[in-house]
């Protein structure tokens, strides 16, 4: 019988298999199509510490084998996703969840964090150093390592909870950014956040985006994340969750191959709002078929080829 469980940061989950942030709302929209309980877990929309209405339309763009989005971090503020939206999932979702927060200071980090962490629903905090589309702040933490690690350092002495570090692309060193989390107190760290992209309409001659540019995910981003993922696992000692382009079992199969102990499914969700459990159900016949009994034991299997 296929193992599909997995330890995420000292917290077992059934599956490797969480729907990334952005992607899945606050879990309950997606309740009200199938049984949510098969996940893994789930990285909730991006929480920040004042409600955010998001970037100006149009804030999304086709792409070949992928989309651009430049959404902006909507989201009603932590106070009333606390009051709100999480009572809400209770009803629905019966296993530990992961709040992914972002910020445009240090503070607004710590005092996000800080009262998630007092949830009981919540298993890990995702914290978001790594979105390209708001301006002053998100991946402006997340592309030197000194602030990288001065945000993970404020929020490590507020949070109890599993605390992971979502890193961004868009660097020259991935490896330098992951050991600076880790080093400041990062129990794991997921990665890649979305590739900064953009289009232009050739009628108007103007980008596509009122952002002008957005942050590119799907299929077209797996080869690149699962390229980070293999070398920034090798880099670190904690565990890595693989993001990017995911879309199939074979997929998920590939990043815990490359040094993931998880993976998050982004972009497919939009396209397809039953992917997860799709995924889920067909993992047992790829294990079988690549004689595979246990999901933990390949974590980083290719190191060593």
């Amino acid at each position: 019988m296929a193992e599909m469980k997995v330890n995420l940061c000292g917290i077992e989950i059934d599956n490797p298999v969480i729907p990334a942030s952005g992607t899945f709302g606050y879990g309950y929209e997606f309740a009200e199509l199938y049984d949510i309980n098969c996940l893994g877990t789930f990285s909730f929309k991006g929480t920040t510490r004042q409600p955010r209405f998001g970037n100006p339309t149009p804030r999304i763009a086709e792409a070949p084998a992928g989309m651009i989005n430049a959404v902006g971090l909507q989201n009603p503020g932590v106070e009333a996703v606390i009051a709100e939206e999480l009572p809400r999932l209770a009803r629905v979702f019966h296993k530990p969840v992961m709040a992914n927060v972002s910020g445009f200071s240090v503070e607004d980090y710590v005092y996000t964090c800080e009262k998630l962490d007092t949830c009981s629903q919540v298993g890990w905090i995702e914290l978001n150093i790594s979105c390209p589309n708001v301006h002053g702040g998100g991946m402006s933490f997340g592309t030197c390592p000194d602030a990288a690690a001065e945000v993970v350092t404020a929020v490590r002495k507020v949070v109890k909870k599993p605390l992971i570090v979502k890193l961004t692309p868009n660097v020259t060193d991935i490896t330098e950014i992951a050991r600076a989390a880790e080093a400041a107190g990062a129990d794991g760290l997921s990665l890649i956040n979305t590739v900064m992209a953009m289009r232009i309409d050739l009628e108007t001659r103007r980008p596509v985006l009122a952002n002008i540019t957005g942050g590119l995910s799907g299929p077209a981003v797996f080869p690149l994340a699962l390229r980070m993922v293999y070398q920034v696992s090798r880099a670190v000692s904690v565990p890595v969750i693989g993001v990017g382009g995911i879309s199939s079992a074979e997929n998920v199969i590939e990043m815990l191959l490359a040094g993931a102990t998880a993976v998050e499914v982004g972009a497919a969700n939009l396209t397809d709002p039953f992917v997860c459990r799709k995924i889920i159900d067909s993992l047992p016949a790829v294990m079988d078929r690549y004689g595979i009994s246990s999901l933990r034991e390949i974590t980083g299997g290719s190191h060593n080829g």
